[in-house]
């Protein structure tokens, strides 16, 4: 499995209270710990369980995700801004491993 991407879209720019959309897709194969490589032997289970999101610090957006979610999962939401900063996003897997983004906005 190649390294898990992730990828984020936010406006460049909202108005004050404006609720914007936020679109993220990570990269990852979800996985599973059943199938068999080449060599017969068990590929290990590697499965993002937890995706979250701050902005300027406080946490926004948070979901707990289960293994039957699919490969390169997409999530999208609604958050509203009242200030300029910056979202930053992880998707945490199973493993320990976090895979991070983050996006700046600028409120007018």
């Amino acid at each position: 499995m190649a390294t898990p991407t992730p990828r984020v879209r936010v406006p460049a720019k909202a108005k004050k209270g404006e609720v914007i959309e936020i679109k993220t897709l990570i990269s990852h194969d979800m996985e599973m710990g059943t199938r068999k490589d080449a060599d017969g032997k068990t590929i290990p289970r590697k499965i993002i369980k937890l995706f979250a999101c701050t902005f300027n610090g406080k946490e926004v957006f948070k979901s707990d995700w289960q293994p039957g979610i699919s490969a390169n999962p997409y999530m999208a939401f609604f958050a509203k801004v009242n200030e300029s900063g910056t979202f930053e996003f992880a998707w945490h897997d199973d493993d320990g491993s976090v895979y991070k983004a983050s996006s700046k906005i600028e409120v007018a």
